[in-house]
């Protein structure tokens, strides 16, 4: 059923908002997304009428926490289709998820010599855990190269597996490319030698339809805010037989059974890995975007996300000097761009100034702007509350902008 934008609109009050006089035009979606008054609705209702702790105590405010926020537990599984709810483990966001991998995973599994694959379009946070890690446990770091279009180059791939490859850490969609990697190819190919994938789900979680089990990856990670959720609350889902041989990332309160001056023992899943008080008010904010996202139904997203992609890529391609870095066949919805002669970071200022919100910058991919020679691009990226009619808008506010800036 096509979504019904103009009424979507009417649940963010963001979208409502002026820049600079002008009627806020928001490209910025895949750094973080607005919010519904759903999500907002549900985190002030949860501080000002049933704000209590949870797992600690008994008392009425406890107990409803406590069942709310396992609730939320049980939607994000099956927004993934995980087998278990213990498979999903609630964290601050996709970084400290790669992180908690990298670090019980490489402590429990990684030894002297062993391989981690990563691509040549990771952003710094499925880059830099791995580079730590392998410092740590003297293994080695491996980059899966790709070609002019952004896409990965899966027979150089293959060579690069071996025996001695414990774990692919892998983006679904290049943030700063918006290329959609064929993960289920790329987890056959590395369980073949033995190996295990991780997936960065930061701009695929929010726009397409994810099935954990389906995809048979190890662990699939993303971040509540870019899912129309608060910013502090992220996702890590990792299969039970391999977080139950894992050791605990933290230490603190809820992620122990018993504590002894001599010895501690840690708590089941997915407690094992909660340490301290959890982000309990996020969580709830994450439980309510996720109804909102189920109650659109992403198969509907993804459609009218792709119509905006194909719009504004034949509107872009149109104004001169413009190029388009990041051409794969597969796409999520958002362009990467730069003008000839124009830096990005005046093109975003220019842009701002008409009330269009893009980033510009390097986009926490550094390795990416090397490959393809730029010292930055401008980005505009696309989630469903964004209309043809803003994209119009940019097409003809590039044009004007490309007019006064270049010499």
């Amino acid at each position: 059923m096509p979504l019904d934008i103009a009424k979507i609109r009417q649940d963010f009050p963001m979208l409502a908002k002026t820049m600079h006089d002008q009627p806020l035009v928001y490209l910025d979606s895949a750094a973080t997304a607005q919010k519904p008054l759903s999500v907002i609705d549900a985190m002030t209702d949860f501080y000002r009428d049933h704000y209590g702790t949870v797992h600690r105590a008994v008392y009425e405010l406890a107990i409803r926490s406590s069942g709310d926020y396992q609730e939320t537990r049980q939607k994000i599984r099956a927004f993934l289709n995980a087998a278990h709810d213990e498979e999903i483990i609630f964290t601050r966001g996709t970084t400290e998820s790669i992180n908690l991998v990298a670090y019980s995973f490489g402590k429990a599994f990684v030894q002297p010599g062993d391989e981690i694959l990563i691509s040549a379009m990771e952003h710094h946070s499925n880059i830099v855990p791995w580079q730590l890690l392998c410092e740590d446990r003297q293994a080695i770091l491996k980059v899966i190269p790709m070609n002019e279009r952004g896409e990965l180059l899966l027979e150089e791939y293959e060579k690069l597996l071996s025996p001695r490859t414990r774990l692919v850490a892998i983006t679904h969609i290049a943030n700063s490319l918006g290329t959609i990697n064929p993960i289920k190819q790329i987890t056959q190919m590395a369980h073949q030698k033995g190996a295990k994938v991780l997936v960065d789900g930061a701009q695929s979680a929010p726009h397409l339809k994810v099935d954990v089990q389906d995809l048979d990856v190890d662990f699939f990670v993303f971040s509540g805010h870019k899912l129309l959720g608060p910013t502090g609350i992220g996702i890590l889902y990792g299969k039970a037989d391999l977080l139950n041989q894992m050791p605990p990332y933290q230490g603190g309160g809820d992620m122990i059974e018993t504590v002894t001056f001599p010895k501690t023992t840690y708590n089941v899943l997915p407690l094992k890995f909660e340490a301290g008080t959890p982000m309990i008010a996020e969580v709830m904010g994450l439980g309510a975007a996720i109804d909102y996202i189920q109650a659109l139904g992403i198969e509907n997203i993804q459609q009218w996300e792709h119509e905006l992609l194909m719009h504004a890529t034949a509107q872009l391609e149109q104004i001169p000097g413009l190029r388009i870095i990041g051409q794969a066949q597969d796409k999520g919805a958002l362009i990467s761009f730069v003008v000839d002669g124009v830096h990005a970071l005046d093109i975003g200022t220019f842009l701002d100034l008409k009330g269009i919100a893009v980033r510009t910058g390097h986009h926490c991919a550094q390795p990416v702007m090397r490959f393809f020679n730029v010292p930055a691009t401008a980005r505009a990226s696309f989630a469903f509350y964004n209309t043809k009619e803003e994209i119009d808008y940019l097409a003809t506010s590039l044009r004007d902008v490309v007019r006064k800036l270049r010499p």
